[in-house]
Order: C-alpha cells, then sequence, then structure tokens
C-alpha cells in the first residue's frame, strides 16, 4: 500500500511524502530540517528511509530546509537544471549528498518512477512531478503555475490523486492588500494557480479517472480553505460529478495534512 501525504502547504513551506513500504520520496522541503523530521515521524516515516528529494523549483518556501536535512541523511536531490544551477549557486548543495539534474523521461528511485513536466512560474526553472507506483498507478504534484499547460495536463492525466493548486480568489486578490505589482505577478501566466482555474482542471481530471484531490498552496491573504473547495466542488458537481461517490476532496493545511492511502 503507498500514501501521499502533504505535510507543509503555503507560503510559509511545502513539501509532500509519496511512500511505501519499502521507502519514500519528498517533493520540496521548504521547512527546517527539525520540523521536516517531526513531520515524518508524525506519519510513522523514519527520515533515513527516505530514497529522494525532488525539487520543483529554488524558491525559499521549497528549499529552506534543503541542505542541512539532504546532508543529515545522505539523500539524493533531483531537480531541475535552472534550479540545480541556482541552488549550487546559493551554496545549497554540498558533499553530503548527491544532487542530480533531471535529464531523462523517467527516473528509477526505489519502487517508483519518477518523471517531471515543466511547468510556468517566475524563477530560473519550475516543474511538477508524476510518480508511477509499483502497481501501475500514479500520483502528481503541481503547485507554482501560472497556468495549466498542455505539459502539465499530459503530467496529470490518468493520475489516481493529484496535488493541485488552488492559490487565490481572483476578487480577494484584486481588492486585497497586496501591491499592484505584486497582484499581476500572481495573475499573471507565471505566477499561481487560481480557484476557479484550478477548478476547471479538476473536471477533466475526475471525468479522467482522478479519485483523490488534494487543494494546495492556498495563500493566507487571498484565499480561505471553505471557498477553494467549494469552488472546486460546484464545478464538479455542474460537471455530474459527486463528492464521496466520484472522487474524495480535500484541502491541505499549513501544516499536519492527514495521508492518503491508496
Amino acid at each position: 500500500m503507498a500514501k501521499i501525504c502533504q505535510l507543509f502547504s503555503g507560503s510559509s513551506g511545502n513539501s509532500t511524502y509519496i511512500g511505501s513500504g519499502d521507502g519514500g520520496i519528498l517533493v520540496d522541503i521548504g521547512v527546517s530540517a527539525k520540523r521536516m523530521t517531526e513531520a515524518l515521524q508524525s506519519i510513522g516515516v523514519d527520515p533515513a528511509s527516505l530514497q529522494g528529494i525532488f525539487i520543483t523549483h529554488e524558491h525559499h518556501d521549497h528549499v529552506a530546509g534543503l541542505r542541512v536535512f539532504a546532508g543529515k541523511y545522505h539523500i539524493p536531490v533531483f531537480g531541475p537544471e535552472g534550479s540545480m544551477m541556482a541552488l549550487d549557486a546559493e551554496g545549497q548543495l554540498t558533499d553530503g549528498f548527491d544532487a542530480y539534474v533531471l535529464d531523462l523521461p523517467q527516473i528509477a528511485v526505489g519502487d517508483f518512477g519518477v518523471s517531471s513536466f515543466t511547468t510556468s512560474h517566475d524563477t530560473k526553472a519550475s516543474c511538477g512531478y508524476r510518480v508511477a507506483l509499483p502497481d501501475g498507478r500514479a500520483v502528481a504534484v503541481c503547485t507554482d503555475l501560472g497556468f495549466v499547460s498542455e505539459a502539465v495536463r499530459q503530467g496529470l492525466d490518468g493520475c489516481t490523486a493529484v496535488v493541485l493548486e488552488s492559490n487565490h480568489d481572483i476578487d480577494m486578490l484584486k481588492t486585497g492588500p497586496y501591491p499592484y505589482h505584486l497582484k499581476e505577478r500572481i495573475l499573471s501566466r507565471r505566477g499561481h494557480l487560481s480557484n476557479e482555474a484550478c477548478a476547471a482542471e479538476l473536471v477533466r481530471l475526475v471525468q479522467g479517472g482522478t479519485t483523490r484531490v488534494v487543494l494546495s498552496h492556498l495563500s493566507k491573504e487571498n484565499n480561505m480553505p471553505a471557498l477553494a473547495k467549494r469552488t472546486a466542488l460546484a464545478a464538479l458537481k455542474a460537471g455530474g460529478m459527486a463528492e464521496n461517490k466520484d472522487f474524495t476532496l480535500s484541502v491541505a493545511p499549513p501544516q499536519g495534512g492527514d495521508p492518503i492511502l491508496l
């Protein structure tokens, strides 16, 4: 049996665990090594059992604990070329662990086959991850993207479980306290995915067989968990699908999300 758990979500830090009985991986590590260790132990995972850390991009809320945690447990780190170059320039990559640029369609890590797909974000590079499980199913993690491209759709299609960004409500963002330039950045094609855009994509995914959805990376200032969930459920209902019959849907809290068993 495999499980996926968003351990941290939002601007204060992001990390998702995907594992099975023989170990697991992290997608991002945006909190301190101490907090990450405690979070893994809280769901019954020994940090030393991790077989890889996969970085989506180089922003601090996705890599804050990388150097110390990977060095302590000697866990290999993988990521897109631009992000890995940026992390190396910042001194985040050290001799304490191996670091690899993802340049193959898929790599084998333990029992998993991991592939990346490009996302659009204001970084040197940015990607989401699709993880093939030993039983043939797949899960995906996709946050920090300004829009859903064809590459993103190909990465998400057919996944049993998807962690997908539902960052902001457009009206809340436009009328909220952020300065104009930051609003424009978030709304741009290199920004973040809105509740509305996320909901539209979920309709397509659930119609295609996705049964477990986690709404991720919610803004504290420009969103509310109930609003994000309501927007997604309304779109899915309009598409003819029913919660707990065709799919389950949850909203990732800033810390301590519940594991989803697969």
